[in-house]
């Protein structure tokens, strides 16, 4: 039996397979790397999507000869959900239900995302109309990929996504949340007193109103 060398995620891994073996088995029975789905075997549904040399691809139809070609990744060679954006948007958007296909669709989303960090709705209908979502959720995952280019393309010191007004991403300007400093203190001017209303001048009471010729205090 051939002997072939695989790029797998950074490594450099050793098979000994028949030359016509899909990639698929390869990766799930030889290597242990079960994220990737069996689906279907015709590339119909997209479940088994990994990346050769960057590119998605369909591992149950592609040979391990042609595999020996690129650098492989998988589901398991991306960065855990706390750092990658993508994965970390399928969680807040809550797309998995099943779960089962999620990994093909996690690769064809990061591929877009890699080459269009900011694309359209018509965009990634495009990148991800190969996948199938039996439980269809794909109003869902098409929010994440919003969810997860709006991440990768916050710039530092601007509002995140979600954050309140006036609050700055990390590594920005930070609002002034000191107190006010009292009146009198160092670098504040002197408190100045109100200003003073001039007396209001009423006349005598035995004078008699201005109106009232005969003195009699006028009727009312």
């Amino acid at each position: 039996m051939p002997r072939y060398t695989l790029k797998v995620n950074g490594q450099e891994r050793a098979v000994d397979v028949a030359a016509d073996t899909p990639l698929l088995w390869v990766l799930r029975d030889t290597l242990g790397l079960t994220g990737t789905k069996y689906g279907c075997g015709m590339s119909l549904c997209g479940a088994c999507t990994v990346h050769l040399d960057g590119e998605p691809i369909r591992s149950c139809v592609t040979s391990i000869v042609e595999a020996t070609r690129g650098a492989i990744t998988t589901i398991e060679g991306l960065p855990p959900v706390s750092e990658h954006p993508v994965k970390k948007a399928w969680v807040a958007e809550d797309v998995p239900q099943c779960g089962y296909c999620q990994p093909g669709m996690i690769m064809s989303a990061t591929a877009l995302l890699l080459k269009n960090p900011n694309p359209e709705d018509k965009d990634i209908d495009q990148a991800l109309s190969g996948h199938i979502c039996r439980c269809g959720t794909y109003q869902r995952i098409r929010l994440a990929v919003h969810r997860a280019a709006r991440s990768l393309n916050a710039p530092l010191g601007r509002r995140q996504p979600g954050a309140p007004p006036g609050q700055k991403g990390p590594g920005g300007p930070r609002q002034n949340t000191a107190p006010p400093a009292a009146p009198g203190a160092k670098g504040q001017p002197p408190p100045q007193p109100p200003p003073q209303r001039p007396p209001v001048e009423r006349p005598p009471a035995s004078s008699p109103l201005p109106d009232d010729p005969d003195g009699g205090g006028g009727v009312l």
